[in-house]
């Protein structure tokens, strides 16, 4: 199971909870699994089938390119932050 981390923002919809444990092979299965659990969290992190604009996915100690495909370990950490962009 992936240990997800929510932001201040989302973790009223898990009932106050900022970490939780939520099974998938993949983060769209994870994401799926969390939506499962928690209704209408999804809407927060996922826009027309992907990761909304503007957030990020950080899946161990990276930012996912894979975006929803991107495989989960046993144990991984999953965090959503916003995106940071510029240069």
């Amino acid at each position: 199971m992936a240990k997800v981390f929510l932001p201040y923002e989302l973790r009223q919809i898990a009932g106050g909870k900022g970490e939780l444990d939520v099974p998938g092979a993949t983060l769209g299965e994870m994401v799926s699994n969390l939506e499962e659990a928690y209704p209408g969290i999804s809407d927060h992190l996922l826009q027309d089938g992907r990761l909304k604009p503007g957030l990020a996915a950080v899946v161990g100690y990276a930012a996912t390119r894979q975006g929803l495909l991107q495989p989960l370990e046993p144990d991984t950490e999953v965090h959503f932050v916003p995106a940071i962009s510029g240069g």
